[in-house]
């Protein structure tokens, strides 16, 4: 009974996590949807190009939204005509880094090793950006739904069309800036977008709490002494299991207190906030298999190898990681109202099949 127990305690505490990063993903998604016409976004994200992928990466980097509110994000990028690699370099550097997440970093770890982690989140974003324009599934080849643009509008002189098809400027101005509204935002954010991600994000959840479960509370004392033993342990840890980048900070720190080795707490940093098996099942579902093995080799490959290079760095310059260490916990009071409501928004995307099968017989007027 008590595994059981453990298990429920982590799928509400991994919600209570989760849950306000994803809201606020939808809505950041649904505003973007609404301020950014697609045009814009196929312009400079839509060819598979390096200069694509390295606009997603820069423009990702600051963002404080962490590896499950940044799948709504992506949906909509992928939704307005975004390429793979764009996509894939975009669900890379935005959950490890952030303007929140940098900041902590810098009160936490000092100047050097959030520069440090800055860098290595753009080298594996743009990496992974470029490998998955190469190897990655052709559009063709991809899956139709759910993550396909939505359908022209009849009523539309020019639907879902590039400027390319306006007879003049003033014409393509006029469909560009469109009227912002409060109410389409919501629906396209928590209508359009949560339907997209309510069950990979749910079968993401289940799993996610099963292994976080399953970890032992005495991780630290294990990989104290054992750099690359280290290393691979937190690799298997980190990649499916979610922790936010700003919270992975004090996880780190305690690692680090313990004996854990410094490169062994980067590669928690930046795995662990990159992915998890949310985000794996999205990729899946929106990019691809190929695509999916590139997001996940790109992650394991560079922050295992950042991770050693920056042991070898603060070991050549004689820096005791300890020594700068301070752990700070918060908590929020809205987490769980959070988990209500996004748990209440699975509920309706998973029962709605059954209702919406259901026809109205249409009324005889007498």
């Amino acid at each position: 009974m008590e595994p059981l127990t453990d298990f429920f305690v982590a799928l509400w505490e991994l919600t209570a996590a989760m849950a306000p990063y994803i809201l606020f993903g939808l809505l950041f998604a649904g505003i973007l949807h609404e301020l950014v016409p697609g045009d814009f976004v196929r312009k400079h994200l839509g060819r598979d190009t390096v200069a694509s992928v390295a606009k997603a990466t820069l423009f990702g980097i600051p963002l404080p939204v962490c590896s499950c509110g940044v799948i709504p994000l992506a949906a909509a990028l992928k939704k307005e005509g975004a390429s793979r690699g764009a996509v894939l370099s975009f669900l890379i550097s935005t959950p490890i880094t952030g303007i929140d997440s940098i900041l902590a970093t810098f009160g936490m770890f000092g100047w050097l090793f959030t520069l440090y982690r800055v860098a290595s989140a753009v080298v594996i974003a743009f990496a992974a950006g470029v490998l998955a324009n190469i190897f990655g599934e052709r559009e063709e080849n991809l899956p139709k739904a759910p993550f396909t643009l939505s359908p022209p509008n009849p009523r539309s002189p020019t639907p879902n069309l590039a400027p390319t098809s306006c007879r003049c400027e003033s014409a393509c101005e006029s469909e560009a800036k469109k009227r912002f509204s409060p109410a389409a935002a919501l629906k396209y954010g928590f209508g359009t977008l949560m339907g997209d991600i309510a069950k990979p994000l749910f079968w993401g959840l289940l799993l996610g709490a099963a292994i976080t479960a399953a970890i032992p509370e005495n991780v630290g004392e294990t990989l104290a002494g054992h750099t690359w033993l280290g290393y691979l342990l937190v690799i298997a840890v980190a990649v499916p299991m979610y922790v936010c980048a700003t919270a992975s900070l004090p996880v780190a720190a305690s690692l680090v207190l313990s004996g854990v080795s410094l490169g062994a707490a980067f590669v928690f940093l930046t795995a662990g906030p990159a992915t998890n098996t949310v985000t794996m099942g999205v990729v899946k579902k929106m990019l691809g298999t190929r695509s999916l093995l590139v997001y996940l080799t790109a992650i394991v490959g560079g922050s295992l190898l950042f991770g050693f290079a920056v042991d070898s760095l603060f070991e050549a310059l004689q820096i005791d990681p300890r020594s700068v260490v301070h752990i700070e916990k918060e908590a929020g009071i809205t987490a769980a109202l959070s988990s209500l409501i996004l748990w209440g928004l699975m509920a309706f995307f998973w029962l709605r099949p059954l209702f919406g099968s259901r026809k109205i017989p249409p009324r005889h007027s007498r």
